[in-house]
């Protein structure tokens, strides 16, 4: 009997998810043992409810999730922050009412989440219930948040059916949801718009830095006093930049005499160190070229004239926020493993790419210069990038407050129904 890769590897998947499953419960059982037969003189934090939790996989959602951090402080409201970075900056806020907590990471932070105890749980993480994170009968809701302004379909299949609720951005997410729903026979989970708090945050600090900028500055430069700085920030995976085109994109970039900015997803450096190392040693850090590595993306899209990418959800930080064009890959986007294969309709973001920028194809890579100048001087594509931001950022501005209202309200719904009252 033959199976094909994909489908081993998923198989393999699930069974580890599985035994770590049934580890995880066991050590819950034993917690509880110990628990009871001390008569309780042990720790009891470890069953302690909590009312609100946050829990962020990696420091780099700390952007999602510091807005919301900062509303409830702001309020007065008590929230439990778990992360699994040691250098999480959250660690760094002076915070009296939000708690940051580092999980561990791995499995050792799954396993205190599969026996976690709150009533409310928002996280940005996908797959719940689906591999090594199992929803914990001790947590009443579990909250979905997007960490980028696009599709929810582009998750690992599955990636949101057992959360209870999601927060979107945009209606065509809710769209989306629903039909998956409708195919698979499960239950509807409450879908709410509330913006995007990341974007309202990069929003309001371009804002200030350009204010900051006019009142500092006392002589006006001209484009021409610059080199045009260009932003390669292509995601990981088979159809991501490197994977399809290699260093041939980096030589193409090389030939335009501008400054090539180079910023790798993350994810890249774990996952694919042998596709990345050698590239890096090749084209070391250079006055031509600059490896970029920050956490917080801020500061090299400001400098940025244009970016080049793929589906990564950078695009829409990039062309929404700062209002400037990108240059997209042609790659062959196998959405197998994806939650958008069981969609007939092509995800939103292929359908508005073509809107805010050019694509970039074997055909045309070796004339990148043309494509990059026709992208920063066409002001065709201001409209387009204004349709994007209109179907995919409500509420701009609001994200962290209709969030937080969000989260209170449900609390009290959720504790209304068992007699109990609200935050």
């Amino acid at each position: 009997m033959y199976i094909d890769p994909g489908t081993g590897s998923m198989l393999f998947t699930i069974l580890l998810g599985t035994l770590g499953a049934a580890t995880y419960k066991f050590k819950d059982t034993l917690v509880r043992m110990k628990f009871r037969l001390s008569s309780g003189k042990t720790d009891d934090s470890y069953l302690k409810t909590e009312k609100y939790t946050i829990f962020s996989d990696d420091k780099r959602y700390w952007n999602v999730f510091e807005p919301i951090c900062d509303e409830f402080e702001k309020r007065g409201v008590q929230l439990l922050y778990l992360t699994s970075s040691k250098d999480d900056p959250a660690f760094l806020k002076d915070y009296e009412h939000v708690r940051c907590e580092f999980l561990g990471e791995g499995n050792k932070a799954f396993a205190r989440l599969n026996s976690m105890h709150a009533d409310i749980l928002l996280s940005t993480t996908p797959s719940l219930d689906v591999f090594y994170w199992k929803r914990s009968p001790g947590v009443k809701y579990y909250i979905h948040i997007p960490h980028a302004a696009s599709d929810l379909t582009l998750y690992r299949m599955f990636g949101i059916d057992y959360y209870d609720a999601v927060l979107t951005s945009g209606d065509f997410q809710k769209e989306q949801i629903r039909a998956l729903e409708s195919i698979r026979g499960i239950p509807q989970k409450e879908i709410t718009k509330v913006g995007l708090t990341f974007l309202d945050e990069m929003k309001k600090r371009l804002t200030q830095t350009e204010k900051d900028k006019i009142s500092s500055e006392s002589v006006s430069f001209s484009s021409e006093d610059r080199k045009i700085n260009v932003l390669l920030a292509p995601s990981w995976g088979p159809n991501a930049i490197f994977s399809v085109y290699g260093s041939r994109v980096i030589d193409a970039l090389l030939d335009t005499g501008y400054h090539i900015i180079i910023r790798p997803h993350p994810q890249s450096f774990k996952s694919e160190a042998a596709l990345l190392d050698p590239i890096m040693k090749k084209y070391p850090d250079s006055d031509r070229i600059e490896w970029n590595r920050d956490n917080d993306n801020f500061d090299v899209l400001r400098r940025s004239d244009i970016l080049i990418s793929d589906y990564s959800g950078v695009i829409f930080d990039f062309s929404l926020v700062f209002d400037k064009p990108v240059i997209y890959t042609e790659s062959e986007f196998d959405d197998a493993p994806f939650d958008a294969c069981w969609l007939e309709d092509e995800p939103w973001t292929f359908k508005v790419l073509p809107l805010i920028g050019k694509k970039l194809t074997e055909t045309n890579i070796d004339s990148i210069k043309d494509l990059i100048d026709e992208c920063i001087n066409d002001s065709r594509y201001n409209s387009g990038r204004k349709l994007a931001r209109e179907q995919s950022w409500a509420y701009p501005g609001e994200g962290a407050v209709r969030t937080a209202d969000y989260l209170i309200n449900k609390h009290a719904e959720l504790t209304d129904r068992v007699g109990g009252k609200g935050a």
